[in-house]
């Protein structure tokens, strides 16, 4: 495998693939693992998260290196990164004993309860755009319901898959509760299919979640699916239009435009189109492109070549069947996978920027006629991961989140994600949920215990 610096193109380090008798001794060995570590008193299972949360503080400033190195994030995001899995640790650490603690349920048995007990190994499939929160945010619930984690991170992250395994190893968690794979994509199906293997989590595209679920299924495996997402960002008439404009630009070039809850397509009620279209190319504009290593730089570079051919072929085509490219639009030269904000107006249903993914700083701006006509075009795409309104009515903007087809609706407030509110989608973007209890308890086995 081979780390490549997006930023300049350069070689950073190459690693050796695992063997197929290295993969096999790492499942074996977790699926062992989980023998005595789904017995082991939960608050030491708690305890060693906290352990971890330490760890990855007391390493922030080389974890984030490490991922602003193999996928271009800006450095402070990096350890903003980093603080946000230590965090989540934590809160599961503090919340877990009590979403996990037996459920009694009145029945005429002389005593009838639900427990929540691990399955096993939970073969963890994740991308590299967030190279640390999404591993932890799926394996700090699963360990600490007791289940063993094995990662099979990106093949353009492998120094991240690496030093999170020897995080959890120094915070004390016992060798093969967590462990890395070092494995091309195209293993997957064997790792799927292994017996050890109980349960799947993938953070991917869409495509690979289909290719994951029906792995899975005809294996019978439980499966979390977090998949693509195109959010729309709703912008009312009655909203602080200006600020909302500044918003946008930075929720729709977070992580360099590649976050799968990025806002990635912009609603406007035409009554404030013009003036919102104004602000916001001002705000994209101003935007810092740069070494993603330097503090000033709020846009780096694409995580790989192929990203930068896919968002200019989406710019083209959008703009070839009518839209208005009002800013950036094209690769940049030079070294590095740089492509710049990007600004499309007059994008409307049926364009490759409205209708499909993009997965870069590309914003295209839709006009609706009304609030109603708005939370139609918000609904108009087969993928339903998060949407934020913006409004000055906080009650109509609650009324019209009911309405919206998707995991997640934030009202004057961009789309994140959280520790302590459940995380995932719907359509196109998957099911299941990771985070807060509902992502606790989706890997784990609910148990009627009726006694009489």
């Amino acid at each position: 495998m081979r780390a490549i610096n997006p930023a300049t193109g350069d070689l950073i380090r190459e690693y050796a693939e695992h063997t197929e008798d290295e993969v096999a001794a790492r499942l074996e060995r977790a699926d062992d693992v989980f023998r005595a570590w789904s017995v082991r008193p939960l608050d030491e299972r708690t305890a060693l998260l906290r352990s971890l949360a330490g760890v990855l503080r007391a390493g922030l400033s080389s974890y984030a290196t490490l991922m602003t190195q193999e996928m271009g994030k800006p450095i402070a995001q990096a350890e903003a990164e980093v603080e946000k899995c230590a965090s989540t640790c934590g809160w599961f650490a503090d919340h877990a004993p009590g979403l996990l603690e037996p459920e009694p349920v009145a029945t005429e048995a002389t005593a009838s309860y639900v427990r929540f007990d691990p399955l096993g190994v939970v073969l963890a499939i994740m991308p590299w755009n967030f190279p640390f929160w999404q591993v932890i945010r799926c394996a700090a619930p699963a360990l600490a319901a007791g289940n063993t984690v094995v990662l099979k991170h990106a093949s353009n992250v492998p120094g991240c898959a690496l030093a999170l395994e020897h995080a959890f190893h120094a915070a004390g968690f016992p060798e093969g509760a967590f462990s890395t794979l070092l494995v091309p994509s195209r293993a997957v199906g064997e790792l799927i299919a292994h017996p050890a293997v109980r349960a799947v989590s993938l953070t991917g595209s869409e495509a690979a979640g289909r290719q994951v679920a029906a792995l899975a299924g005809a294996s019978l495996k439980k499966t979390v699916l977090e998949l693509g997402g195109s959010d729309a960002f709703v912008v009312l008439a009655d909203a602080d239009v200006e600020y909302a404009a500044l918003q946008a630009a930075l929720a729709r070039t977070i992580n360099n435009g590649q976050s799968c809850i990025a806002a990635k397509r912009f609603i406007v009620e035409e009554p404030v189109a013009a003036r919102f279209e104004t602000a916001f190319i001002a705000s994209m504009a101003a935007l810092k492109v740069g070494d993603p290593r330097a503090r000033p730089t709020q846009v780096g570079p694409l995580a790989r070549p192929d990203l930068v051919d896919e968002l200019e072929d989406q710019v083209r085509r959008t703009v070839d069947a009518g839209a208005a490219l009002r800013l950036g639009g094209h690769r940049q030269e030079g070294p590095g996978c740089y492509f710049p904000p990007t600004v499309l107006t007059g994008v409307v249903p049926g364009m490759a920027a409205f209708d499909e993914e993009t997965f870069g700083p590309v914003a295209p701006v839709t006009r609706a006629r009304d609030a109603e006509h708005a939370l139609e075009l918000a609904n108009r795409s087969r993928y339903g991961l998060g949407a934020s309104i913006w409004t000055g009515d906080v009650q109509r903007g609650r009324a019209l989140a009911a309405r919206v087809e998707a995991g997640a609706v934030f009202v004057n407030e961009t789309v994140k994600s959280d520790a302590r509110v459940p995380f995932g989608g719907v359509k196109d973007s998957g099911y299941g949920r990771e985070l807060a209890a509902f992502g606790l308890h989706e890997f784990v086995n609910v148990k009627t215990v009726w006694v009489r």
